[in-house]
């Protein structure tokens, strides 16, 4: 039984990657995340120059044949520093996602399955929500210190509770389901139904917010940076780039620019394999579709 049900899973993950590569927006959005990924792992062998080479003779030259993408006021080549940006700024992004997914998860489970549980924690999920989210993240760096590590826990707290109200909304309709009272009738622990039955019955809602959680953390960190309280200035990523760059917009656009223009589109990017993963997951979508 459980053979069959691995490769149904199975089948029906690659079934959704063959119908996300059949809708041009999903596929156009696939294929520009392949190309920043692969950009971000190869960085090092790829990058014309180390992203920390200081040439003050050549600084804040032009776009051309040896800079495609110019310099900075350090000399330091554009390009390469927006590669080696990107590296960091989607595995904070990743981070992230993964860090939410984990206490949303918790937090949605428990207040959704557990009836004396659901007030408290669902009090705690609105009160959470109602700070808006670049203010609250700014708060908790504050207190915890700019770095990439304090910039994930930041984030991963603030949208926890996006997905814990997306599994405490489910759950609550699961737990009534006829094959999750016969599975406590017959004596199935509290763990294993919460594994077993309900959590891969969320899986598919918490793979579309994944992918929106993705682009904005990915813009959170950008805004964390550009304000000086997220990565120090030292470290490269799209949202320090762009806020070094600020002071040189007249003189210099491109070092503000290509940044900016990444990550435009890895965030649309995400945007539009989000929205095609969430019409094919969605029964009442897919029927139009």
């Amino acid at each position: 039984m459980s053979a069959i049900s691995s490769s149904a899973a199975g089948s029906g993950e690659r079934g959704l990657v063959r119908r996300l590569f059949s809708r041009p927006t999903s596929a156009a959005g696939l294929a520009v995340l392949a190309i920043i990924l692969i950009a971000a792992v190869l960085a090092p062998w790829i990058t014309p120059y180390a992203p920390g080479k200081l040439s003050i003779a050549h600084r804040l030259q032009a776009p051309g044949i040896a800079h495609l993408f110019g310099t900075d006021d350090f000399g330091r080549d554009v390009l390469s520093r927006m590669i080696f940006a990107g590296r960091l700024s989607l595995t904070v992004g990743f981070s992230v996602v993964v860090l939410s997914s984990l206490i949303g998860v918790l937090l949605g489970l428990l207040a959704g399955y557990f009836r004396k549980l659901d007030r408290p924690l669902s009090r705690l999920i609105d009160a959470m929500m109602a700070f808006p989210d670049i203010l609250l993240a700014i708060a908790l760096v504050a207190a915890l210190g700019a770095s990439a590590a304090n910039v994930v826990i930041a984030l991963g707290i603030v949208y926890a509770p996006r997905l814990a109200r997306v599994v405490r909304a489910s759950t609550l309709v699961i737990r009534e389901l006829p094959y999750v009272e016969a599975a406590k009738a017959l004596g199935v622990p509290t763990p294993v139904i919460l594994v077993r039955h309900v959590l891969r019955n969320v899986a598919s809602p918490l793979l579309v917010q994944g992918t929106f959680i993705f682009a904005n953390a990915i813009l959170a960190e950008a805004g964390l940076s550009f304000l000086g309280v997220g990565v120090s200035p030292d470290v490269p990523t799209w949202g320090t780039m762009i806020s070094l760059g600020r002071q040189y917009l007249d003189q210099a656009p491109w070092i503000m620019f290509f940044p900016g223009g990444a990550i435009v589109l890895t965030v649309l990017s995400l945007q539009l394999v989000g929205d095609g993963m969430r019409d094919l997951l969605d029964p009442r979508l897919a029927k139009d579709i």
